[in-house]
This record gives C-alpha cells, structure tokens and sequence, in this order.
C-alpha cells in the first residue's frame, strides 16, 4: 500500500475532468445499403426539379433585393430601413426566403413567440449546425445579423445579405472586434429604432450535442435576449455541416434527394439580466445557454472556436484531428494560457504523439522521448500525466500536466536542488562521469542514450554542464525538472520505511514540491 502523502495520489480537480461531449465538431452520420438507394433513387427525380424551382426563385429575388438596397449606405451614418425599403425587406424578401426553403424542401415548424425589439433587441440562436440555420433569419422577419465584410461581394447573395443591413466584421481591421461590439451596442439600445439583432453566440457550427461556450457580443449591451433553439428531427442528419464531415456539396445534394427535411425553430421567453449580470456579460451568457440546454436535452461544456483551430493545427502536425480538442475556454481561464501558448503544446506533443496510433501517448513512447527505460519513477510522472487512468496520455493532459505538475517544478530553488543531485564534487559543473553515474543508478539509462542526453545538455560542447546550461534545458524541457522531483519523492518515502532518521536530512528540502503541488495543482479552488 502506497504512503498516504504520495504525489500520485493527489485528487482530481472536478471542473478539469473530460466534458460530457468529447468533440461536439465530427459529423458522423452513417447511411445504410438502403438509405444509400433511396437517396440515389429520389435524387434522380428531386434534384433536378428543386434546382429548376430555386433557379426561379433567385431570379426573381436578386432583381428585388438589388432594388431594396439601391443607394442604400452599408457603412458611415447607416440608417434602419424605412418606408418601402423596410415593407420591401420584411415581407417581399421573406416571403421569398421562405419560397426558397420550400424548394429545398425544408418543412418548417415554429413553436413559442417571437417578441418585438422594444422587449428583447437581441435574438441568440443555437446550437449553430449548418449553413441552412439561415432559415431562421427569415422566420425571424429578417432582422440584423452580424456578418463578414467579404460576404458582401460573394455573387447573387451578397445582395441578399445587404437587405439585412449586417453589423459588419473585418478581419483586416485591427479595430474589428470593438467596433462591431460598439454597434451592436448601439442599435441594441435603440429603443426599437433598429431591427432586432439576431446573433448565433456559438460562433462555429457544432453538431448539435452540446452547446458549446457562448460568445460575448450578444450579451454586453446588457438589454435583454430572446433565446432561439433549433432542431433537426429527422432520422436521417442530412444538414450538420462541421469540422470533420461532409462537404457542403454533398450536404446540399443529400437534403435535396430527402422527400423532406423538419426543422424545429422554437422562441423561449426573453432572458432579462439581473444588475450583477449586465456588468458581467460571461454570467449572464452562461445563463442564457443554461436555459437553452435545459430545453433542448443537452449537456454543455467549454469548448469554442479555438479548439477548431487546434483541430486544424493538430491536423497540420500529422494528428488526429480530435487530438487538439482542449475545451479552450477553460483551460486558458483555469491554467492562463493563451492560444499560442496551447498551439506551442500542441507541437511538443506532436514530437512524441506522431507515431502513435489515435494521437495518445503511451508509457512507452513517453520514455522513449525522454530517451528513458521505464522505471518507477517515470512511471509516477506518467501517472500524474494521465489523468483518466486509461494508460494513455491525450493532448488535454498533456497540456494540463505541464503546465501544473512540470513548469511549477522549474523553480530556481528545485532546480538548484536537482543540480547538486548531479554535481557530487560541488564544484559548480556537473561532468560527464557525475552525471552518468547518477542516471545509470537513479533511472537505469544506458551509456547511449546518456551520452546523448549529455551532450544535448551540454549546449558549448565543454564537456561539463554548468547550472545556466542546466537550467535553460530543463525550462524547455519541463518534463525532466518534475521527473527529478518524483525520483526524490520516491527516494524519501523508501527511506521513511525503515532509514535511519538521520540519512533523511537531506531530503527535506523535497516538502517544498508537495507544497507546489498541492497548491497549484489539481486542489485548486474552482
């Protein structure tokens, strides 16, 4: 039975453990031999027919949303349409909207109330699955969203973006950001001048599973939102479109060989913030997405926009996909780390997972990248690395346990103290002899694998290893600084079974890393 007070056996941080959802971003729908022939068998029939009627349906409505926008401003003193403009818009161009969909065969059910913009000037609508979530602005009486500068010149719907008179976001702009929170912002308080904003909080579409963490824009103004669900009963998901999947050429030919395709587009009752939420738009997004989850089924977890780019990132470095989902949002609020800082994790990771079989490492290539043999001590590093127990290290871990468990050990203190385990003589440099005899006798390294280490450490080719040089390899190499540690903890708890009280001394100094661990680590307060 293990010492009670063994670093390995330091609980787990609940709000650190795996999410409900694992990656919300994957498509997999499977089609059986059946559904295969029956969507090649309708296809033949429907695809050809819906296009003839969605052509017509777009030459009539580009002609009508050009004369709609006619000298009509997008940016400068931009004004609410009125007049004709604003019948033009709001009914014409619906009612056309809603033509479209119908071709596509999309069969629209609508449950709750929409409320005016004097009530709720904000409408969030999630989960975000799929470029045919458009339908909901046309329900919604096509109400102002927030859209990319370059999706005005896109053919044909650019035009159509133009009727809703987009909050605008450019990604050349370094101001982008504050400038499209400040305008909707604006039109958000006022007083009904302006047409509802309708904004997916998501900001990437998922596969509906979960919902994942919510932006801020919609929820800063502090005015109160009119949450929006959608669903897609269908028994067939012919509609998500997400990181991993289908194509939108194949979506779109897919829906159209369907006889037809439900969606559910249901309006809860408005969200008014209390006093403590409009000055913390985070509580009172996560609010808002708690009241959308309940009502959909669905568990919620931290994942964002980031951990997309990680995924392309992962990709890139010859991983899994799946192997850079993080959930960013937390791990960036709970750990301080910024998306660079994941991205260059994400690397290291990648130099001992890319031969590993579903981008998870294992003991063995553990060691093998340290340039290790499996010892208990490796083995009691490994275990704080693997949080779930499962004998593998994930990305997920990988960046928790360097960041918690190994960076905290590159202390100058712990360092100085792992140096002199080294420099026997004390004569301020560790030598090739010193160091290999307490490797060989503390870790079981070969002379091969020694010497190789060695001379990476040995940055000036000396022959001998100053602190400088020690110190500056093991802040970018963090794993050796908490491998020591372990090997000291080790080294004391079997000398607490039966040494004399004396020969223990020298190991005190170790409590300094319990006390690390125990205060950074997973004990922190949620």
């Amino acid at each position: 039975m293990p010492p009670p007070n063994r670093v390995s056996a330091l609980p787990r941080q609940q709000s650190l453990l795996l999410p409900a959802v694992l990656n919300p971003f994957v498509q997999d729908t499977t089609f059986s031999k059946a559904d295969i022939i029956k969507c090649v068998l309708l296809g033949i029939f429907l695809v050809p027919i819906r296009g003839i009627f969605l052509s017509l349906v777009l030459m009539v409505t580009w002609p009508v949303a050009v004369i709609t926008t006619f000298m009509h401003p997008l940016k400068g003193a931009v004004e609410p349409m009125t007049g004709w403009r604003r019948f033009m818009c709001r009914n014409v161009m619906a009612a056309l909207g809603r033509t479209y969909y119908f071709c596509m065969g999309f069969r629209v059910v609508v449950k709750g109330k929409q409320v005016g913009s004097s009530e709720a000037p904000i409408l969030a609508v999630a989960p975000h699955s799929t470029f045919f979530d458009g339908i909901v602005c046309i329900i919604a009486g096509l109400p102002s969203t927030v859209s990319r500068v370059e999706n005005l010149a896109t053919p044909i719907f650019g035009r159509f973006v133009r009727c809703l008179q987009p909050v605008l976001v450019s990604r050349k702009d370094p101001d982008s950001r504050k400038n499209t929170i400040r305008e909707i912002d604006s039109r958000a308080k006022s007083g009904g001048h302006w047409p509802q904003v309708l904004i997916f909080p998501e900001g990437t579409c998922t596969n509906r599973s979960c919902l994942i963490t919510f932006k801020l824009g919609a929820f800063i103004p502090g005015v109160p939102v009119q949450p929006i669900i959608m669903r897609y009963p269908n028994r067939l998901d012919t509609v998500t479109w997400t990181w991993q999947g289908f194509s939108s050429g194949k979506l779109l030919l897919l829906t159209m060989s369907q006889l037809y395709t439900t969606v559910e587009i249901e309006f809860l009752p408005p969200q008014i913030p209390t006093e403590e939420e409009k000055k913390k738009p985070p509580l009172f997004a996560n609010t808002v997405r708690g009241v959308m989850a309940r009502a959909l089924g669905v568990p919620v977890t931290d994942h964002t926009y980031e951990d997309c780019r990680l995924m392309i990132s992962a990709g890139e470095l010859t991983l899994p996909m799946e192997a850079g989902l993080v959930e960013f949002t937390k791990i960036s609020s709970k750990l301080n780390l910024k998306w660079e800082n994941v991205r260059k994790e994400l690397e290291g990771f990648a130099t001992i997972a890319s031969a590993c079989n579903g981008g998870r490492i294992r003991i063995e290539e553990f060691a093998g990248y340290l340039k290790l043999p499996i010892s208990p001590a490796l083995e009691d590093l490994f275990a704080l690395f693997d949080r779930d127990g499962d004998g593998t290290i994930d990305f997920r871990e990988y960046v928790i346990g360097v960041t918690i468990l190994c960076r905290p050990a590159n202390t100058d203190e712990v360092l100085w103290m792992a140096f002199k385990l080294f420099d026997t003589d004390q004569d301020q440099k560790i030598t090739r002899e010193e160091f290999a005899s307490l490797m060989r006798s503390a870790l079981g390294v070969n002379d091969l694998n020694m010497a190789k280490l060695f001379k990476t450490i040995d940055a000036d080719g000396s022959g001998f290893i100053t602190f400088d040089e020690f110190q500056s390899f093991a802040l970018t190499h963090p794993e050796y600084a908490k491998l020591f540690t372990t090997y000291l903890e080790l080294q004391r708890y079997q000398a607490l079974q039966g040494v004399d009280p004396e020969d223990l001394l020298s190991s005190n100094n170790t409590d300094h890393d319990d006390k690390q661990e125990d205060s950074i680590s997973d004990k922190k307060d949620d």
